[in-house]
C-alpha cells in the first residue's frame, strides 16, 4: 500500500512539474479545465412560432428565470422550479418566423392585413375554445408550413432585427460571468421532405457582434452548405466565432451522416468533410425526441443500445427503413467517419457528444420527477401520456414516448461565454440523459493502475494524456485510459462504466465492441463475457428506489486488450446508473392512473462522453 501511494504522489508531482522557481500554489498558472458546468444548449420559448402555435405562453424572460433557479408559472398554470439552477443556457428559438406569432396575437397591422393571419389573431384572442382550435389546427404540420410561409412573407428586416435584438438583450440581462452564462444562438431548421437536418447555432460573442446579423432561415429545406456559408461570413465580418450542433439524426431518415451523396445533391467529398469538421465539432445525441447514441439493429451485441428509441420515420410520415439507420446514429456515424478519413483525408464525423432538451415550453426541466414535456400540450397532467406529441413515419407518437432528456456537461476553467464555447469547440464535453454525473476520461500511453486511486485525477490526466474530445496519436504499445465517474449527488448510484470502441480494421471493415471496464459490487464476468445485472430496487407503483445497490463512484485505468497499432480507432465512455423510476411512473402515482403495459416505468439513465481518437503512425498501414 505504501508503494502504491508513493507512486500516485510521484505521478501527481510530475504532473505539476514543480520547480523551485514556481509558485507555491500548484494552481496559480494552471489553465486546464477543473470544473464541469451543466446546461441546455437547445431550448425554445414563445418566440419559436411552432412553440407559440402549440400553446406556450412563456417567453425568453421566463426561460432564463427558470434556468437560473427561480420559480415560474407554466403555460398550464402550474408552479415549476429546478432542484438546482443550470450554469448556462442557449435560448435556441427557430430562425424561421422568429417572434412573428407574438405580433399576430398583438394584432400588429403590419402582419394582420392577410385575411388568414387576421383569423389567427381573432382565434388567439378569443375564448379558450377558440385558442384550442388554433392550436389544434397549428399542430397539423402542413398548416404550420403555410403559416411559416405567410409569416416570412409578412416580415421585414426592420421587424426581424427588432425581435432578434430584443431576444439578445434579454439573454444579456441574465448573463452573469462566473455564475450563469447565456450563450447566444438560434436554431436553423432544415427538414427536406420532413427529414430532420436541424442545427443549433451558438456564438462565442456578445449581443453587439451577434446582433449585427439576423438568424439564418433554412426556408424549410436548404442544404447545410448554406448554413456553413453563413457561419463563415459572420466570422469574417464580425471577427467573432460561431459553431453549429446537429440534433435528432434519428429523425433524418438516413440524411444526417451521409457517406456518398448529401441533401442538396452534393457529393460527400474532401470539401464537405473539412467544412463539416470545421463548423460542427459536437452532436446532440440525446433529447426529448429520442436517444441517438446507438440502435439495437446496428449493435445487436449491445444490451444497452435500445434506449428511448424513436425510429419509426420522419416528420412527414415517410416510414423508416433499416437501410437508413447507419446514417442516423452517433456510433455508426463515428465509425463511418474513420472510413471517410481514409478515403478523403478528412473526417467529417469526428464529433463530441452532448445532450440537451429541445423543450418547446421555455422550461429546461428533464429530471424524471420534474419533467415538463416537449410542448405545452404535454406538460404534467393525467392525460398527457396518451396525448399526441407528433408524427414519426406512419405512426402517431404518444406522450409516454417522450424521453426525459438531456443535459450538456462542459469541462471548462470558468463559467463564461468564451470558456464554455471554447470547451465545446475542443469537444471536452459529454452528454447525460438528465442526471448530473461527474465523468472524467483521459487517454494516454503511460497511465498506471494506481493512477485511478490518486487524489487528483485531473492533474494526472492532463499531465500524462489528453481529455475527452482529444486526439491520442501514436505511441508505444496499446493506449491506456484513465476513467472516473461519480454519481449525481441527488441521484442514483452507478451500475457500470463501459468503454465503447470503434475501429477500421486492416481489411477495411468497420468494427465495434463494448467493454465493461469497471462496475459496482462483487459481480464477475461470466463465461459468455457478460456482466450480471446490478439488480433493481424500483417500486413502480410507489415510484421509489433506493441506493442499496450500485456504487457512488467508479474509477479505473483500462488498457485496450485488442489493440492493433495499424488501425484507426475511437474510444468513448458510457456510464450506466442503477434502475430508477421513469417519469411515467411518477405521473402514474401522482395522478392515480394505470397506464397500458407498453409504457415503460423504469429507466437506466446514462452518460456518453466525447470520444478520444487514435491514429496510426503514418505509413504503418
Amino acid at each position: 500500500m505504501k508503494k502504491r501511494l508513493a507512486a500516485a504522489t510521484l505521478g501527481l508531482l510530475s504532473a505539476y512539474t514543480l520547480a523551485a522557481d514556481t509558485a507555491y500554489s500548484p494552481y496559480a498558472e494552471e489553465t486546464v479545465a477543473r470544473n464541469v458546468y451543466w446546461g441546455d444548449t437547445h431550448l425554445h420559448s414563445s418566440l419559436s412560432s411552432d412553440a407559440f402555435g402549440l400553446g406556450v405562453t412563456l417567453g425568453p424572460e421566463a426561460a432564463f428565470r427558470f434556468a437560473t433557479g427561480e420559480t415560474v408559472t407554466t403555460t398550464r398554470g402550474d408552479q415549476a422550479r429546478l432542484a438546482r439552477p443550470l450554469d448556462f443556457m442557449v435560448l435556441a428559438d427557430h430562425a424561421e418566423s422568429l417572434g412573428m406569432m407574438n405580433l399576430v396575437q398583438a394584432g400588429d397591422p403590419r402582419v394582420t392585413g392577410d385575411p388568414e393571419i387576421q383569423r389567427w389573431h381573432e382565434l388567439l384572442n378569443g375564448s379558450p375554445a377558440e385558442r384550442k382550435t388554433f392550436s389544434r389546427e397549428f399542430f397539423q404540420r402542413k398548416t404550420r408550413q403555410v403559416a411559416f410561409q405567410k409569416l416570412d412573407e409578412a416580415s421585414t428586416p426592420e421587424m426581424a432585427y427588432s425581435i432578434w435584438r430584443h431576444s439578445l438583450s434579454v439573454a444579456e440581462k441574465y448573463n452573469a460571468p462566473g455564475r450563469f452564462t447565456s450563450l447566444l444562438g438560434f436554431e436553423w431548421t432544415s427538414a427536406p421532405g420532413g427529414s430532420n437536418l436541424h442545427r443549433v447555432v451558438i456564438f462565442r460573442d456578445g449581443p453587439e457582434q451577434v446582433g449585427s446579423v439576423l438568424p439564418l432561415s433554412s426556408r424549410g429545406n436548404a442544404p447545410v452548405d448554406e448554413l456553413w456559408d453563413y457561419l463563415g461570413e459572420y466570422e469574417k465580418a464580425s471577427a467573432g466565432k460561431v459553431l453549429a450542433i446537429p440534433h435528432n439524426g434519428n429523425l433524418s431518415n438516413g440524411l444526417m451522416f451521409p457517406m456518398t451523396e448529401r441533401h442538396g445533391d452534393g457529393a460527400v467529398d474532401a470539401d464537405y468533410a473539412q467544412r463539416r469538421a470545421r463548423w460542427e465539432p459536437v452532436v446532440e445525441v440525446t433529447q426529448i425526441k429520442g436517444d441517438g447514441e446507438a440502435h439495437p439493429l446496428l449493435s445487436p451485441d449491445d444490451a444497452f443500445a435500445d434506449y428511448e428509441s424513436w425510429d419509426a420515420g420522419n416528420f412527414e410520415g415517410v416510414p423508416k427503413t433499416d437501410a437508413m439507420l447507419p446514417f442516423e446514429y452517433a456510433r455508426p456515424g463515428l465509425k463511418n467517419g474513420l472510413m471517410l478519413q481514409q478515403r478523403l483525408g478528412a473526417n467529417p464525423y469526428a464529433f463530441g457528444m452532448i445532450g440537451s432538451t429541445d423543450a418547446h415550453t421555455a422550461l429546461a426541466a428533464v429530471a424524471e420527477n420534474n419533467f415538463f414535456g416537449k410542448h405545452s400540450g404535454v406538460e404534467p397532467g393525467a392525460k398527457r401520456w396518451t396525448h399526441l406529441v407528433g408524427q414519426a413515419g406512419e405512426r402517431a407518437v404518444k406522450g409516454w414516448e417522450q424521453a426525459s432528456s438531456g443535459y450538456a456537461a462542459v469541462w471548462a476553467r470558468e463559467n463564461t461565454r468564451e470558456a464554455l464555447w471554447d470547451a465545446i469547440k475542443r469537444r471536452e464535453v459529454y452528454a447525460t440523459t438528465g442526471p448530473r454525473m461527474t465523468v472524467r476520461f483521459f487517454g494516454g500511453h503511460d497511465f498506471a493502475p494506481e493512477d485511478a486511486s490518486a487524489p487528483d485525477i485531473a492533474a494526472l490526466g492532463y499531465g500524462k494524456g489528453v481529455p475527452m474530445g482529444g486526439d491520442l496519436g501514436s505511441g508505444n504499445g496499446a493506449p491506456t485510459f484513465l476513467v472516473m465517474a461519480a454519481k449525481d449527488p441527488m441521484g442514483a448510484n452507478l451500475d457500470r462504466v463501459q468503454m465503447v470502441k470503434g475501429w477500421l480494421d486492416t481489411q477495411g471493415k468497420l468494427q465495434e465492441k463494448v467493454y465493461d471496464i469497471c462496475w459496482s459490487g462483487e459481480r464477475k464476468v461470466n463465461k459468455q463475457g457478460q456482466l450480471p445485472d446490478v439488480g433493481n430496487t424500483v417500486n413502480e407503483e410507489q415510484a421509489t428506489w433506493y441506493n442499496t445497490i450500485g456504487s457512488p463512484q467508479l474509477s479505473t485505468v483500462w488498457r485496450d486488450p485488442d489493440f492493433d497499432p495499424a488501425e484507426h480507432a475511437f474510444y468513448y465512455l458510457r456510464v450506466i446508473e442503477i434502475p430508477t423510476p421513469r417519469w411515467t411512473a411518477y405521473d402514474a402515482r401522482r395522478y392515480g392512473i394505470e397506464m397500458t403495459g407498453e409504457v415503460p416505468m423504469t429507466t437506466r439513465e446514462r452518460a456518453y462522453t466525447s470520444p478520444i481518437w487514435y491514429s496510426p503512425v503514418s505509413g504503418s498501414q
